[in-house]
C-alpha cells in the first residue's frame, strides 16, 4: 500500500447548503489531477440535517474519500478527531465552504521543503467580511497579542497544515479544546486556533505564516458578536491560565 503524503480533513455541521452548491466536487476535482497520494475525511459533527446522508452520498464512489461520524463537539473536537485518524505525511484541515480554495495548499509545500512542521494560512484582505466581523477581528488581534504574546498576523484563518507527527504532538496536550468535549448547537470555539499556536511556538515547533487567497461564499454560518466574542476571550484566557500552571505537560511551557 502507498504512503498517503496529504490528508484533508473537512468539519462539517449542518451544511447541506455547502455540499449542495458544489464545493467537494471542487476539493475532488482539485485532488484527482495531483501526482501525489491523497486521502480526504469528512468530519460529520452530529449534523441535524441531512449533511450525513449527503457525505455519504458523495463518498460512495470515491474511494479516497472517507466519512467519520461524530458526536457534537464543535469545530474543534471535529478538526482533533479527524486529524488523528489521518495516515498523510502533510495534514490540512480547511473548511467546507472552501472560502480558501484547496490549491493554495501548494504555497505551503515549499515551506514544508524548507523544514517547517506547521504552516498557516493569512488572508489577504477580508473580501465580504461585514463591518462588525472586522471590529471583532481587529479587536481579537490585539488581545491575543497582550495575553499570549502571538505574533501572527491572522490567526484564525481555518486553512493550516502539519507534519503528521507534530499535529499529533500538538493535539496531545491541547486542554482547552479536544476531541472527548461536547457542545450544544453551533460552536464557534475560536479559541482553537490560538491553542494550537500557542503550544506549537512553546514547543518550538517551526512556524510559518502564507498568504492565501480567501472569498466570503456567502454560505458561512452567522456570528454573534457578543456571545463569540465573550467565549474568544474566555478561551485565550483559559490558554493563559493553563500555561501558567503548567497543565500542557511540556517542559517549554
Amino acid at each position: 500500500m502507498k504512503k498517503i503524503f496529504l490528508s484533508v480533513v473537512i468539519p462539517a455541521y449542518n451544511e447541506v447548503k455547502n455540499i449542495n452548491a458544489g464545493v467537494l466536487f471542487q476539493v475532488y476535482e482539485y485532488l484527482k489531477k495531483q501526482k501525489y497520494t491523497w486521502e480526504v475525511l469528512l468530519v460529520d459533527d452530529g449534523s441535524t440535517d441531512n449533511t450525513v446522508n449527503l457525505l455519504t452520498k458523495f463518498q460512495k464512489n470515491r474511494k479516497n474519500f472517507k466519512v467519520l461520524k461524530e458526536p457534537h463537539r464543535g469545530k474543534a473536537g471535529t478538526v482533533i478527531a479527524g486529524m488523528l485518524n489521518t495516515k498523510g505525511e502533510i495534514v490540512l484541515f480547511t473548511d467546507m465552504d472552501q472560502a480558501t480554495p484547496l490549491n493554495q495548499i501548494e504555497n505551503f509545500f515549499p515551506e514544508f521543503e524548507k523544514g517547517k512542521d506547521l504552516v498557516i494560512g493569512s488572508r489577504l484582505g477580508r473580501e465580504g467580511y461585514s463591518t462588525i466581523r472586522k471590529i471583532m477581528a481587529l479587536g481579537f488581534v490585539s488581545l491575543r497579542k497582550i495575553i499570549l504574546g502571538l505574533p501572527f498576523k491572522d490567526t484564525q484563518c481555518g486553512f493550516k497544515a502539519f507534519k503528521n507527527s507534530k499535529a499529533r504532538e500538538i493535539f496531545k496536550r491541547m486542554k482547552v479544546f479536544n476531541d472527548k468535549a461536547r457542545s450544544k448547537g453551533a460552536a464557534v470555539t475560536a479559541g482553537f486556533d490560538l491553542e494550537i499556536l500557542y503550544i506549537a511556538r512553546k514547543l518550538n515547533l517551526k512556524v510559518s505564516e502564507v498568504t492565501v487567497d480567501w472569498h466570503e461564499k456567502g454560505l458561512r454560518k452567522e456570528v454573534s458578536p457578543i456571545k463569540d466574542s465573550y467565549e474568544g476571550l474566555r478561551d485565550l484566557i483559559k490558554v493563559r491560565l493553563n500555561a501558567l500552571t503548567g497543565q500542557y505537560k511540556t517542559r517549554n511551557i
